[in-house]
């Protein structure tokens, strides 16, 4: 007992427009529909047996139509028992043995669905009537999440936990329409004249349930997003990163709550709308921002400048001494821009002024006048004062 195919493709073409009475999706269905009733079309003659026209109940001779983009599913007493996602004419023949109840073609949703479909499959009774309901396999998008208060995750990029209220929407696809009509959608979508199961729906305590659990793996997904090396582990990409985020999303909804793998459901864009960072990983953004504005050649360039400020003061004051400071100073500034670009190996960090030559050269020199030479670095601005007390440290021999 099953489906008869007739044409493929869309309706039209001779064979086609002999039908005068098929089932179609019912109009005005919104694009965030998941399913939907079929009703009767044309004038209501040659549907065999079904001559009152009921919506969405198809008995044996009913023709019946699959746009692209759906998928049709029957139902008898709440079991499947027939299954289309070829798009194209059919005819309900239950007493023809060429008939199949499953047509799912070469897609990629074929693979996907057939163990659903041997799973609950039901091959219902000849002559009885069959509901009939579409099922949207389009990106179905608008999907509202947002927090109310800060949600708090741990970040790779930062090394310490940070925390944001955020808001946006995310665009989910239908996957398995089996094990979604089965395992999620409540019966009263699934009667006769039921009306659209529309996630958007506000009195839609379904398509709620999925906010709610977004919205409780925001954290996760955050987590996994900053956590993950192959996304850049910045923050500050998830904005642009829509199909980036939307797996790391997508990951933490099917870790925490099995939207594909029970629902056949699965979420696959989103687009953020606002991040709002609590005030402690605001200051942290500053710190990195200047950490950043000072790594690389331009830390270099400040350096320089930083230690031409030292020359330019050391002569003014010094005079001769000045001289022996700018040889010092160049040393001592290259050493420690050298240093700091040394990767983090965990030890204390240790300042390098001059390096091996420079240290052979210092055992001649005369550590008071070294001693004023760091001072003028210090005042400068071109080493910190924790460099200037260990160098002092090691002159005096403390």
């Amino acid at each position: 007992m099953g489906f008869i195919k007739a044409f493929t493709g869309a309706l039209g073409g001779t064979f086609a427009d002999q039908w005068k009475d098929f089932y179609m999706p019912q109009e005005g269905v919104p694009a965030t529909a998941g399913v939907f009733r079929a009703v009767p079309k044309g004038t209501n003659n040659g549907r065999g047996s079904n001559t009152k026209g009921s919506e969405n109940v198809i008995t044996n001779g009913s023709k019946i139509v699959v746009p692209e983009g759906t998928a049709l599913i029957t139902m008898q007493d709440g079991a499947i028992t027939g299954f289309i996602s070829e798009p194209g004419g059919f005819e309900f023949r239950s007493d023809d043995p060429n008939s199949r109840s499953f047509f799912s073609g070469d897609g990629i949703i074929a693979s996907t669905i057939k163990s659903s479909w041997d799973k609950f499959k039901f091959g219902g009774q000849a002559t009885s009537q069959q509901l009939a309901f579409y099922v949207n396999l389009k990106e179905i998008p608008n999907n509202k999440f947002g927090t109310q208060s800060e949600i708090y995750w741990d970040d790779a990029f930062f090394g310490t936990q940070v925390g944001a209220i955020t808001r946006g929407t995310y665009t989910l696809k239908i996957t398995d329409p089996i094990l979604f009509v089965k395992n999620f959608v409540p019966n009263k979508y699934l009667t006769p004249g039921a009306e659209p199961f529309d996630f958007a729906d506000m009195d839609n305590d379904a398509g709620a349930q999925l906010f709610n659990e977004v919205v409780g793996s925001l954290s996760a997904a955050f987590s996994n997003y900053t956590n993950d090396p192959s996304k850049g582990n910045r923050m500050s990409k998830i904005q642009g990163d829509q199909i980036g985020f939307a797996q790391s999303l997508s990951k933490a909804v099917e870790d925490a709550y099995q939207w594909k793998s029970d629902r056949g459901l699965e979420i696959v864009k989103t687009a953020i709308m606002a991040i709002e960072y609590d005030d402690d990983t605001k200051e942290l953004m500053k710190d990195v921002k200047k950490a950043d504005a000072l790594s690389g050649a331009r830390g270099n360039a400040f350096m320089q400048q930083a230690a031409a400020r030292g020359m330019q003061a050391a002569g003014e004051n010094g005079g001769g001494t000045g001289m022996a400071f700018m040889g010092m100073g160049m040393n001592a500034a290259g050493g420690m821009m050298g240093a700091m670009q040394q990767p983090n190996t965990g030890s204390t960090y240790q300042p390098n002024f001059g390096g091996a030559q420079q240290q052979t050269q210092d055992t001649n020199v005369d550590p008071t006048q070294k001693l004023m030479e760091m001072k003028k670095l210090l005042d400068a601005g071109a080493i910190t004062q924790e460099d200037y007390d260990k160098v002092k440290n090691q002159l005096l021999g403390l």
